[in-house]
């Protein structure tokens, strides 16, 4: 994967459908993963790996925050498009942690200890349990900075290839998208890492 030019790549996949780009990285793969948080839109990049791979690990690292409402459809579309999950939880309950520390502010000293208990600490158990050489994402540029630096393929700090289908697509692409193949999307949602929309979550910088 190290070899990959990843230059010349991004400008041949830059015009390919999520689904070529989908074809494309699992003809590299031996040991394939997509994540997800069932954020708005996940159904996406879900929707398109499975339809590939229908035995494509899903990796879910909750971090026992979510909204009723992600939790709902997160079992709607597990259920729906026949999910591969592996589910990843913190090894500290959501309760226990409320009320040791509750969710420390972005300023508070606390708060990235909060990060690395809730988020950093599954995925890398994930990570090192699953060891994937091609990571599927829906990062898409205009999302963080860090986002905007990166492209449809990029080479993660443990070496592993990110491949990112719809970098390039906006909300009103995907809403045609999800309206095309008859896909629900979910808005309820709530990241206790992030707290600001630009922020960038922790697993991807």
């Amino acid at each position: 994967m190290k070899n990959l030019d990843l230059k010349k790549v991004n400008i041949a996949l830059k015009d390919k459908s999520p689904e070529e780009i989908i074809i494309w990285a699992l003809s590299l793969a031996s040991a394939p993963v997509v994540t997800t948080n069932f954020r708005p839109y996940e159904v996406a990049i879900l929707y398109a790996c499975s339809k590939i791979k229908n035995d494509l690990k899903v990796i879910w690292c909750d971090t026992g925050y979510n909204t009723p409402q992600t939790y709902k459809h997160a079992n709607e579309l597990i259920e729906k498009l026949g999910l591969n999950v592996h589910l990843y939880v913190p090894k500290q309950t959501s309760a226990h942690r409320d009320a040791i520390m509750g969710i420390p502010q972005i300023e508070d000293p606390l708060h990235q200890i909060f990060t690395e208990q809730v988020k950093m600490e599954p995925f890398n158990r994930a990570m090192d349990e699953h060891k994937p050489d091609v990571w599927f994402t829906n990062l898409r540029s205009g999302q963080t900075a860090f986002r905007n630096s990166i492209d449809i393929v990029s080479i993660s700090k443990d070496g592993v290839l990110k491949v990112s289908p719809f970098y390039h697509w906006s909300d009103e692409q995907l809403d045609n998208y999800l309206k095309l193949y008859q896909l629900p999307n979910e808005f309820t949602y709530f990241d206790p890492t992030k707290v600001l929309e630009n922020r960038e979550c922790g697993l991807h910088s």
